[in-house]
């Protein structure tokens, strides 16, 4: 409901909305047939990181936090399918371009792993969550 603040920790079971820096469009589904794998289509949707309920994805990792080197699932929170690619790549206007779909069973093509970007130091409040004071 927030944007979230640069360098804030993402937890596994949180709802985010994934935007292309680029198009400020965020990532969103629908119960529509994708083009080539016949799978949930995914496509890019509002404008200037404004969308609806249909741009939610669901950060499924193990842990507390997304950990930047360990993979990650983004699941559907309006229709349970898992962010995915499988290979089918489209032909003309974006020639190599594969396409990305939801698909409705966990797999190994719907594993996602930062390989670039900026990597945020945490906060100092995260950093302590991290340690016990008992003793």
């Amino acid at each position: 409901a927030a944007v979230c603040q640069r360098g804030t920790p993402v937890r596994c079971g949180q709802a985010i909305r994934l935007t292309h820096l680029g198009t400020g469009r965020n990532l969103h589904s629908h119960r529509f047939t994708s083009p080539l794998s016949g799978n949930q289509e995914v496509s890019a949707f509002g404008e200037a990181g404004e969308g609806d309920y249909l741009d939610d994805w669901t950060v499924v990792c193990s842990g507390t936090y997304w950990v930047r080197d360990d993979e990650v699932r983004f699941q559907h929170t309006s229709t349970d399918v898992f962010l995915s690619v499988t290979g089918e790549q489209y032909g003309r206007p974006i020639h190599g371009q594969k396409e990305v779909h939801g698909m409705a069973t966990s797999s190994q093509n719907n594993y996602w792993k930062v390989m670039e970007g900026i990597f945020m130091q945490p906060s100092e409040a995260f950093q302590m969550e991290q340690y016990h004071a008992e003793l």
